[in-house]
């Protein structure tokens, strides 16, 4: 069944008014409307003000006159002041609210060329906001007047993704979005991509709290800046980027830094002092380490989130603040809040968009553009280019790639590096030498953050018994540790067998990475199912 055509729109007090016969050697909108022979309006929704009685009924008449099939239903709108917007929308609105629309057997055109200016803009923004369910439409009168002459009209969707240029554009502001936070660095793990995918989304379109997980050194600071930059480059924040690491601060200080104190509020307040999230009102507030705050500043957060406003230490003025948040943490919160260390509320109200962002180790296909990106960094701030040669390169992507790399500080390790061999570069080459020397400092570095025989015992002594554990000689239980910590950070059995054999698969024809890890767990009676298990 074909469906009927309804017109809703405004009489235009001026370009359909005329009396006589005269006017119908002018045009008019609405009437022109009903003119055309390749369209048929079967109902046209005119809506008017108090005012307007006569002219309705002479357009009713002169549309039954030359369309007889269209039935006119003039709706009266109570205006007051048809250039007032909150007056005009507020009406519409209403009017919008209340309709009848029957989107099975009736399409609707929203007619937006008669009325006054603030009447058509009001009509195209609830037409986009769908409370109209329609098409636009608008009419223009024929180049060349003469009687019954209807002029043109244009039907306008504003679903833009039918647009094919328009959808083009959109698709290519958000690929450009999605370099924007990743730093136009080529990053080529599936995971994080998919990650930054969707928080270049989330970024543009919410200001709904955000909360990034993952291990000290993942980039959860940098990520958070570049939400900052994303938004405020498209114009949706005007205020600071306001960071504090929770770790830092503690009870009195942790409250006062972000909420403010009254002077005299506490020994040492000689003044009074804004605090963190005043200073945040209508920018971005990044708290990280959240988990580090104590109850009492948590309930207070939560009340600030919620209420946009809060007390100062020690005041007895509300300040109101309207911030974004976003949070990081390296710890698994849920847990925090079964323990009793993290509010529930504060959890629920910080968890509607949360990413975990991979270490360095789960990202090692994005060592090397990672590499490049930090190498260029360096060689613009201090002005001279630095670039590793091929025997350089190779030996030290060999060794980043390994299982030996540890990258207990994630971007932070590979950072430092980069800035180390950068220094020692002479004439900006940095040769094996250099890179030999770095991997030697790297290891050296793990090794004193690592887990000698005492710290692997107490880690192997979780995964096997503390029996068990003491009966392994010291080299067994470093290199059993090692294993260990190698499996709960691969993705498969087959993963880390690949990782901790790199090398001598390499000289069987037909390696069995799974098989061969499987086999040197047994001999210590362990599995891969229940060590994975007890790190989840």
């Amino acid at each position: 069944m074909k469906k009927k055509t309804v017109v809703i729109g405004f009489v235009g007090t001026k370009l359909d008014s005329g009396k006589g016969s005269r006017r119908w050697e002018k045009w008019r909108p609405s009437i022109a409307l009903t003119q055309h022979d390749n369209i048929q309006v079967d109902r046209f929704e005119l809506l008017h003000d108090a005012s307007a009685h006569d002219l309705v009924e002479q357009v009713v008449a002169d549309i039954a006159s030359v369309s007889p099939d269209t039935t006119v239903e003039p709706r009266q709108v109570n205006l007051r002041d048809a250039w007032d917007f909150e007056e005009v929308y507020a009406a519409l609105f209403d009017f919008a609210k209340s309709y009848p629309f029957d989107l099975e057997r009736e399409d609707y055109w929203i007619h937006i060329t008669t009325g006054t200016h603030v009447v058509q803009i009001c009509m195209f923004l609830l037409t986009e906001a769908r409370f109209f369910p329609g098409r636009l439409v608008q009419t223009s009168p024929p180049r060349r007047h003469g009687p019954g002459e209807p002029g043109t009209y244009v039907l306008i969707d504003l679903d833009l993704s039918r647009y094919d240029q328009l959808a083009q554009r959109f698709s290519r502001e958000q690929v450009e979005g999605v370099a924007f936070l990743k730093s136009g660095i080529a990053t080529r793990n599936t995971r994080f991509n998919a990650i930054i995918d969707e928080i270049e989304r989330v970024a543009i379109k919410s200001k709904a709290p955000i909360l990034l997980m993952g291990p000290t050194g993942a980039g959860k600071s940098f990520l958070a800046r570049r939400v900052y930059e994303l938004k405020k480059a498209r114009h949706q924040i005007d205020g600071k980027f306001i960071e504090l690491n929770c770790a830092t601060v503690r009870g009195d200080t942790a409250a006062s830094t972000l909420f403010g104190h009254a002077k005299g509020a506490f020994t040492g307040a000689g003044a009074d002092r804004p605090g963190l999230l005043k200073s945040a009102h209508k920018g971005l507030l990044f708290l990280d380490e959240i988990g580090e705050l104590g109850l009492d500043e948590q309930a207070m957060l939560l009340n600030a989130i919620e209420e946009r406003r809060f007390l100062p230490i020690g005041s007895d003025s509300e300040v109101r603040s309207d911030f974004q948040l976003i949070a990081g943490t390296n710890r698994d919160l849920s847990e925090e809040v079964m323990a009793g260390r993290f509010r529930e509320d504060l959890y629920a109200r910080i968890n509607l968009w949360t990413y975990v962002l991979p270490g360095l180790r789960e990202r090692a296909e994005d060592i090397e553009p990672n590499l490049d990106y930090l190498l260029a960094a360096f060689s613009q701030e201090n002005g001279q280019m630095v670039r590793l040669n091929r025997e350089a390169r190779n030996c030290y992507m060999q060794f980043a790639m390994s299982p030996e790399a540890l990258w207990k500080g994630n971007f932070r390790d590979l950072l430092a590096s980069v800035t180390r061999m950068g220094t020692l570069a002479d004439r900006g080459n940095i040769t094996e030498t250099i890179v030999r020397e770095e991997i030697r400092r790297l290891q050296e570095l793990w090794q004193r953050l690592g887990r000698p025989a005492h710290g692997a015992r107490v880690e192997l002594a979780k995964a096997m018994g503390a029996e068990a554990a003491a009966q392994l000689d010291s080299f067994d239980a470093v290199q059993l540790a090692h294993v260990i910590a190698t499996c709960r950070q691969s993705k498969s059995l087959s993963d880390a067998g690949r990782r901790l054999f790199s090398v001598s698969r390499e000289a069987k024809a037909k390696p069995n990475d799974a098989d061969r890890l499987r086999k040197y767990l047994a001999r210590f009676s362990l599995e891969w199912e229940a060590i994975c298990k007890e790190a989840s």
